[in-house]
Parts: C-alpha cells; sequence; structure tokens
C-alpha cells in the first residue's frame, strides 16, 4: 500500500499539537476501560473479560510508550540527532508488541486452564453493559486518531490505532461469549478468550514486524 501524504496545510506546531492529543486521548481511555472492565471482571469471572482488561493494561503501556515517544520525536535536530529524532516513533512501536505478544501467551495458558475446571459466571449484564461502554469510548479513541494519523503519518499513533481498532472486534467477540454462556456454552467464554489472544499476538507481530521495517 502507498502511504498517504501528511497534510501539508498544517503547521509543524499544529501536526505536534495533534500528536500529543492523540497520545494523552489514547492514555485517558486506556485507563478508563482498565477501571471499568476490572469491576467486570471482579463481578462475572469471565475469562474472556480478563483478556480484554489484560489487552487494555498492554493498551496503557503502550500508549504511555507513545506518548513519550512522540513527544521525543518532535525535538528538533542537534549535534548527536543532525536528522531529528523521528526514529523514537518506530522504535515504540516495537516495545508494545513486545508486551502484546507476552499477554497474548498469558491469556491462552488461562483460558486452556478455565476450559479444564470451568466455573459459571455471575453478573453477565453488568459485564455486556461494560463491553458495549468500552466499545464506545474505543471507537471515539480511533477516530480522532484516524484523523491525526491522515495529517501526520505518525507510525507511532498508526500502531496504536491498529490495536485499538482490533479491541473493537475483541470486545464485540466477548459480549457473544457471555451471551453464550447464558444459554449453557460455558466453553464459550474459554474459547473466545484463546481467540481473542490468538488475534492479538497476530496484530502485535505485524505491528513490530512494520516497525522493525
Amino acid at each position: 500500500n502507498i502511504p498517504h501524504q501528511m497534510d501539508s496545510t498544517l503547521t509543524r506546531s499544529d501536526k505536534a499539537k495533534q500528536l500529543r492529543n492523540a497520545t494523552y486521548a489514547s492514555v485517558f481511555t486506556a485507563i478508563v476501560l482498565i477501571g471499568v472492565k476490572l469491576v467486570a471482571w471482579l463481578w462475572t469471572g469471565s475469562v474472556s473479560i480478563l483478556a480484554s482488561l489484560i489487552d487494555s493494561l498492554m493498551d496503557s503501556i503502550a500508549s504511555t510508550i507513545n506518548l513519550f515517544a512522540v513527544r521525543y520525536s518532535l525535538m528538533p535536530p542537534d549535534e548527536e540527532h543532525r536528522f531529528g529524532h523521528v526514529k523514537a516513533e518506530p522504535l515504540a512501536g516495537l516495545a508494545p508488541s513486545a508486551f502484546i505478544c507476552g499477554s497474548a501467551l498469558f491469556l491462552v495458558l488461562h483460558a486452556v486452564d478455565r476450559l479444564r475446571f470451568p466455573r459459571d459466571l455471575q453478573q453477565v449484564g453488568v459485564g455486556v453493559a461494560v463491553m458495549v461502554i468500552a466499545i464506545v469510548l474505543t471507537a471515539g479513541l480511533l477516530v480522532i486518531q484516524r484523523r491525526v494519523i491522515r495529517h501526520t503519518q505518525s507510525t507511532a499513533i498508526r500502531a496504536d490505532a491498529f490495536h485499538y481498532a482490533t479491541d473493537l472486534l475483541t470486545n464485540l467477540s466477548v459480549i457473544i461469549a457471555l451471551f453464550l454462556t447464558t444459554y449453557g456454552w460455558a466453553w464459550a467464554d474459554s474459547v473466545m478468550a484463546i481467540g481473542v489472544a490468538a488475534y492479538v499476538f497476530y496484530g502485535a507481530v505485524r505491528i513490530g514486524y512494520e516497525a522493525f521495517q
């Protein structure tokens, strides 16, 4: 795919402001999602919600790394970095991918254990409501990120947006799993968690590869 060109009508300061706003919005969204998903997991005991919670924990780490990387990349050239600090962004894409791969492997182990020793879920309605809130928050963040990517072509923001886009699918799959458990398919919760982990692992490897290139 041929990347779109940056919006030349924006000044350097405008682009810098958009990048900072996008990273702040990402960190804020990740923190809120961690809070609501933690409550949902404690209430329901759902392993698929735990999968989504750990994914959001990784989001917060990745978003925080991106925040500092973007700020660093916006620094002007100096004697040691005559071409600027822009390589900080793809380096920031490598770190989150490593964190995400680790979380995906952890989720698979936990989900397999739950398949062996299943447990009934509690307060499924609360879990569904929380995941709907997560979808709305994530969609709002993606709108902000897509606009910033279109104007700046930021590598770090693009990697962050890709992961949040997969979160939409993740959250939807959790809702489906919760509904299936209410109809007696207790295994659906663990199977969906394994599917989420596999998809997240694939996305992390892809982001890491693009950042390395």
